[in-house]
């Protein structure tokens, strides 16, 4: 029994009552995915699991087995550099404390590949349609289970719709 984890292959607890956000931080050391509310109401331990958005601390590891998980830590290339939207986050200031940036970075790309799917959400105007693209609106609605007590919701959009500018949704 395995779980790809950023590319890399890793043993999954023997304990089957370990968290997917307890894997990450205390077992495998990858801290950039936070501990927030433990609850699943902040957004804060947000992964990418098979390319879905998926809240790591109401997540068992083991129902990640044979899966691929996504952190904030494989986003940058392998040489380092940043994903562009972590870039879009510094340019349009959409980050303070940085507590919450790493859950808001991973929902906002799986956030896109619903929009490429054509996946509705409560302010789609026609469910049989679906979404008319990444308007403010929507991206604002998507991103509601990510919270920012911050206060940098505006930069967060933006830096989506910068990400967005250029492609096809």
């Amino acid at each position: 029994m395995a779980i790809v984890i950023n590319g890399m292959e890793y043993p999954l607890p023997d304990d089957f009552r370990v968290s997917l956000l307890d894997l990450l931080r205390e077992r495998l050391g990858l801290t950039g995915t936070k501990l927030g509310c433990n609850q699943g109401a902040c957004g804060a331990c947000t992964v990418i699991v098979d390319g879905a958005r998926v809240l790591s601390c109401l997540t068992l590891a083991v129902q990640a087995e044979g899966r691929e998980v996504r952190t904030i830590e494989g986003l940058a290339s392998e040489d380092g550099r940043l994903h562009r939207l972590q870039h879009a986050f510094i340019e349009h200031d959409g980050l303070q404390c940085g507590y919450c940036t790493p859950g808001q970075i991973c929902s906002a790309l799986a956030m896109v590949e619903e929009l490429r799917r054509g996946e509705p959400s409560y302010v789609t105007a026609d469910l049989a349609e679906g979404p008319k693209g990444a308007t403010r609106q929507e991206i604002r609605e998507r991103m509601s289970g990510n919270l920012c007590r911050c206060g940098a919701h505006n930069g967060i959009v933006e830096a989506i719709e910068e990400m967005l500018a250029g492609e096809a949704v």
